[in-house]
């Protein structure tokens, strides 16, 4: 994934190498090895659960990847609207209105509009 921040140092896609290749070796274990059979299925079980958590950190990467950008642009419509300030620009308050509209948070139209 490529928007994965600076401080996850994971490699997810070989975590879920490491995790198929173990319980591939489970399988053929429990072939091997039928008396610990109950033992074979729990392992396998925890397995799986690492299987189920790696799919949710990746979703979940994808959530904060995407706040991070609306976080982002965020501050840039209120940098562009305290310049605009600055600037003595009619209507300073646009950049931040857009913005806002564009993540959801304000319904379309001239809402807003002084």
């Amino acid at each position: 994934m490529s928007d994965i921040p600076q401080h996850v140092q994971l490699d997810l896609q070989e975590v879920r190498t490491r995790n198929l290749a173990a319980r591939e070796i489970v399988s053929a274990l429990s072939e091997a090895m039928p008396s610990v059979a109950d033992l074979w299925l729990r392992l396998n079980a925890a397995l799986t659960d690492a299987h189920g958590l790696l799919s949710e950190i990746t979703r979940l990467l994808g959530e904060v990847a995407k706040v991070r950008k609306d976080r982002a642009n965020l501050v840039a419509a209120g940098r562009a609207t305290l310049n605009a300030h600055h600037d003595g620009e009619a209507d300073p308050l646009y950049y931040l209105r857009d913005e806002l509209r564009a993540q959801g948070h304000l319904p379309p139209g001239p809402w807003g509009r002084s």
